[in-house]
């Protein structure tokens, strides 16, 4: 019952945020245009619901000669690709606000498993353990305030399973306001050849 319901908040939700945070969305556009050549928005393939595949979209943080379908922390100076917009946008999750398209088309949640890479096999079949791909992706979930991208595999995946048993409107919003403190405190983000987990990579 509350799948039918989430989907109607998360549609919601997403147009709303979309229509108050357009201003910011076009200044950040305008910004990423002028200070760095390329595309503002990157896309990238993800595993969707029922490991069906669509392409996420995201601002643009790193240089279009960076190397392509390239994970950031198998890079050799993941900071030389990064531009100077990029790395404040990455530190902020602000390059994560283009997602609202992806929740206003279906594809995506609010809140859910965030979206693995089409190539993220192990991360994938470790999901399917739990459940975690029967559910719509999210912009953010029950990992994603447990460690982010500090978080291995495994442990990763059981959180979001365990986020699937747990489904409800009153954990969404759990999860959601625990989201807006590790932004704010910058938490669990980790960049470089330490990174291990980051799900949200980025080569171009």
């Amino acid at each position: 019952m509350y799948t039918c319901v989430k989907r109607i908040l998360d549609l919601l939700l997403a147009l709303l945020a979309t229509v108050a945070l357009s201003p910011l969305l076009l200044v950040l556009s305008a910004i990423i245009r002028i200070t760095s050549p390329g595309p503002v928005f990157f896309r990238q393939k993800r595993v969707g619901k029922g490991k069906s595949h669509f392409m996420i979209y995201k601002f643009r943080t790193m240089r279009t000669d960076a190397p392509k379908d390239q994970p950031t922390h198998l890079l050799a100076n993941p900071e030389a690709y990064i531009t100077p917009v990029g790395r404040f946008l990455r530190k902020s999750s602000l390059d994560e606000l283009p997602q609202l398209f992806n929740i206003i088309k279906g594809e995506m949640a609010v809140v859910g498993p965030r979206p693995a890479l089409w190539n993220q096999f192990d991360l994938i079949a470790e999901r399917d353990r739990y459940g975690a791909n029967d559910v719509r992706p999210g912009l953010t979930g029950w990992a994603q305030i447990n460690g982010r991208d500090e978080l291995p595999i495994d442990v990763k995946a059981r959180l979001d399973g365990e986020y699937v048993k747990r489904m409800s409107f009153g954990f969404d919003l759990r999860c959601v306001l625990g989201t807006v403190f590790k932004v704010l405190c910058s938490e669990g983000v980790v960049e470089g050849a330490r990174k291990q987990t980051r799900d949200d990579t980025q080569t171009h």
